[in-house]
């Protein structure tokens, strides 16, 4: 998805209806891309990577649900269909291919805006889920060294293995797995699952001043993971 305004791609038949579409979310802040068929659509997305398409079921040569289904044979890109309001068969069939959401012709316009701004929320949260996931999947860069997630090891520039506690390792899973973000004392204690340590322990600086040690080229200067006065660390 996008970071900044949100591209949509609306392929109907109906040139009126297109247009009517065009105007009103471009009204709203969204890029859109306007596609007649399913040819058309095809072309769009080989040309760009769009945030959410509307798509119309019912359309000459190539029908909705069809490019819907080839659509998901190599893309979760949110989808919005547009049937009559009385297809509750095709509505039941593009659910089961794949569609996010359905609006049944003639519609409100504002109506449509609320079912676009849900699926791109849902689908926001997806994608960060994934991101997320991935941080915690293979190798992950703490400075000159790398943090196999699966393995439980730490490895330095030249490739060899440096020695890290089970409590190292976990501190240094959770601060993959947040990021940017930051964690104090308590936070980080929880996430590394250290049932053993009291509420504001400082012991927790103490393991910290040790990863870096094993992390940082000068840990005097740290620079993967970083003190913030009065909060706490944050890496990244």
């Amino acid at each position: 998805m996008s970071d900044t305004v949100s591209h949509i791609v609306v392929c109907d038949d109906e040139a009126e209806l297109r247009e009517m579409l065009c105007e009103y979310l471009t009204e709203q802040n969204y890029r859109v891309s306007l596609a007649a068929n399913a040819r058309e659509l095809d072309d769009i997305l080989e040309r760009t990577d769009p945030d959410l398409i509307i798509l119309d079921v019912k359309m000459p040569g190539v029908d909705g649900l069809t490019a819907l289904r080839n659509l998901r044979a190599s893309s979760s890109i949110p989808v919005i269909m547009l049937s009559a309001a009385f297809d509750v068969i095709d509505r039941i069939v593009g659910l089961e291919m794949g569609a996010d959401d359905y609006v049944g012709k003639p519609m409100d316009l504002r109506e449509l805006e609320a079912r676009v701004k849900a699926a791109l929320r849902r689908q926001s949260v997806i994608v960060k889920a994934q991101k997320r996931r991935e941080r915690l999947v293979g190798t992950i860069p703490f400075g000159p060294c790398r943090l196999d997630v699966d393995g439980a090891k730490l490895f330095g520039s030249d490739g060899d293995e440096i020695a890290i506690t089970a409590m190292e390792f976990s501190l240094l899973r959770a601060f993959a797995a947040n990021r940017g973000r930051i964690l104090n004392r308590d936070q980080l204690l929880a996430q590394a699952h250290d049932k053993g340590c009291e509420p504001y322990d400082r012991s927790i600086d103490l393991r910290i001043s040790r990863i870096r040690k094993k992390i940082e080229p000068d840990p005097a200067k740290p620079e993967s993971i970083r003190t913030v006065r009065g909060l706490g660390y944050v890496f990244g």
